[in-house]
């Protein structure tokens, strides 16, 4: 089998890149290091390209950026890839703001050239974006809640599970990245209902794990882990610090992924995350990272909240669950921290 994966040198992409090449099959990554220029040298991701070069045995890297449609249209003319996996985008709030076009280029424009090679040069292969929760806007912030000590949660029972895929993605405040994440999500699912191409969106909640180039503007929990063990502040925005995310380990996407590609449904949606099992408030996770490292974390408050994020947010997987059965969550958030704090390689 021949995979196609954009954002191959970021936390999911390197993942789904190493996972199926262990299962045998020939990989071709496209990446061009864009998270530098978004975030400085604390977003390069050539150390996890150099890492995949030495650790894979069918990974071939193309130095691509995906808003060039005539490239990405002859590399898939080339390969005829078997599977796509997306996902390559521009990931945070607070750049979007400042760089609202390169945001959308990125986002939508890259996700449009790539369904546009699928549909013209691989219209058999199954096609998986990687989306986010941020297409639900804010609208997850209107369900009551109850102030717990160190949490918010959900004050009705109904939401014992978290938010599933009915939640409107409409007549909310998205955030300027939440509006181009929606734009490639819509457009993902319009060619596998218009077109009958076999594409899934999955809409992440935090994704995490070892091999996460954390900055501040995005990556929570990776860059929450490397302040605790540089002995650096951590600012916490609004919520008292109690807003609440379910982080799924990079792992537990690669496994949903291959589930999907093994028995696709074309046009389908999918929330994916962690779910109640693995949600923590950032009060939370600032103990946890003060009991691994052995020492206080150095954190200040801005009661001002970033546009658009949500107070309490868990990952509702009961439809995923019910088509793949045989799929389960793997890693604990207890697993993730423990990964974390014993990887001491420089990102």
């Amino acid at each position: 089998m021949k995979v196609i994966v954009t954002g191959s040198s970021g936390l999911i992409g390197s993942e789904v890149v190493a996972f199926f090449d262990q299962l045998g099959h020939t990989v071709y990554g496209i990446d061009n290091n864009m998270r530098m220029d978004f975030f400085g040298p604390a977003g390069d991701t050539s150390w996890n390209l150099n890492r995949l070069k030495s650790a894979t045995k069918n990974f071939h890297h193309h130095n691509l950026d995906i808003r060039d449609s005539k490239s990405i249209l002859g590399l898939f003319a080339d390969i005829t890839p078997d599977l796509i996996v997306h996902c390559a985008a521009q990931p945070s709030h607070d750049l979007a703001k400042s760089r609202p076009n390169d945001d959308f280029q990125v986002n939508a424009v890259g996700t449009m050239n790539l369904l546009e090679a699928l549909r013209i040069n691989a219209p058999d292969a199954v096609f998986i974006l990687m989306s986010t929760n941020k297409v639900y806007g804010d609208a997850p912030n209107e369900i009551p809640l109850v102030e717990m000590k160190t949490r918010w949660d959900y004050a009705d029972d109904k939401f014992q599970n978290g938010i599933d895929e009915t939640c409107r993605i409409d007549r909310t405040t998205h955030s300027v990245f939440g509006a181009s994440k929606v734009a490639a999500d819509i457009m993902a699912q319009e060619y596998g209902r218009y077109f009958g191409l076999k594409t899934c969106t999955f809409r992440g909640g935090c994704l995490t794990g070892p091999n996460h180039s954390g900055v501040e503007l995005h990556g929570f929990l990776s860059y929450l882990v490397k302040v605790g063990k540089e002995g650096r502040e951590y600012t916490i925005y609004g919520y008292k610090g109690k807003q609440v995310r379910d982080n799924i380990h990079s792992y537990d996407v690669a496994t949903a992924m291959y589930e999907f590609y093994k028995n696709p449904r074309p046009g389908e949606v999918y929330n994916l995350g962690g779910c109640r099992q693995n949600s923590i408030s950032m009060l939370e996770a600032i103990d946890r990272v003060e009991q691994y490292s052995g020492k206080k974390l150095k954190w200040k408050y801005d009661e001002t909240n970033r546009v658009g994020d949500h107070i309490c947010y868990i990952s509702d997987m009961t439809k995923f669950k019910k088509h793949y059965p045989d799929w389960s969550i793997t890693k604990s958030l207890d697993d993730t921290f423990e990964e974390m704090f014993a990887d001491t390689s420089e990102k």
